[in-house]
């Protein structure tokens, strides 16, 4: 009996060894498991990466085949300025009947749409952003520079100016502007006593 408690039977030893083997394999088993799913995880956030880099390269695509689209209408509507230009001096002197203004009003309906607007009328504030001034004058019956002649029309596209406005400026005449500042009539020295008295 002592044998039995000391070492057990033969058969005892290979059952250990199955055992500690089978352990062996097991943690083998779960380090191999471990590493397949870091693994996975890495190819994970490798497609998720890959999938971001292909949305942001759609999208920069598409962007610029916009700008390229806008770019080339651009072009096309700029070469058609001289010829609206051309028709806009025809219908001032009447002449554009029958069907040249059939295909001159085609044209500006279509350059309308393509986003090319005409800006620029008798009246309006004089901006320098919008209008190239070609000729000044005083008058007595304005307030503020004011566009009293629309000598070529401006053009843009959305917010993007074509062409400025080539325009004839009136400003007020000089004696008859009004000043804001109830000190502006003193003379300088008459505000510089007082300082000087105090």
């Amino acid at each position: 009996m002592t044998e039995k408690a000391q070492g057990g039977e033969p058969g005892d030893d290979s059952a250990e060894e199955a055992v500690l083997k089978a352990a062996e394999e097991a943690v083998a088993a779960a380090d191999d498991l471990a590493a397949a799913k870091r693994e996975a995880g890495e190819r994970t956030a490798d497609l998720q990466r890959l999938q971001a880099e292909y949305q942001n390269y759609r999208k920069r695509v598409e962007r610029d085949r916009l700008t390229v689209r806008e770019i080339a209408v651009s072009n096309i509507l700029e070469s058609l300025i001289p010829v609206l230009d051309d028709i806009g001096r025809a219908r001032e002197h009447g002449e554009v009947t029958g069907g040249f203004k059939s295909v001159a009003e085609s044209l500006e309906t279509v350059v309308a749409k393509l986003g090319l607007q005409q800006f620029g009328k008798e009246g309006e504030a004089f901006d320098p952003t919008l209008h190239e001034a070609l000729m000044h004058s005083y008058s007595s019956d304005v307030t503020e520079d004011t566009c009293v002649q629309i000598l070529q029309p401006g053009y843009r596209i959305g917010e993007r100016i074509i062409r400025p406005a080539m325009v004839s400026v009136a400003e007020p005449q000089p004696g008859t502007q009004t000043t804001s500042a109830p000190d502006a009539d003193k003379p300088e020295s008459a505000k510089g006593d007082g300082a000087a008295d105090s």
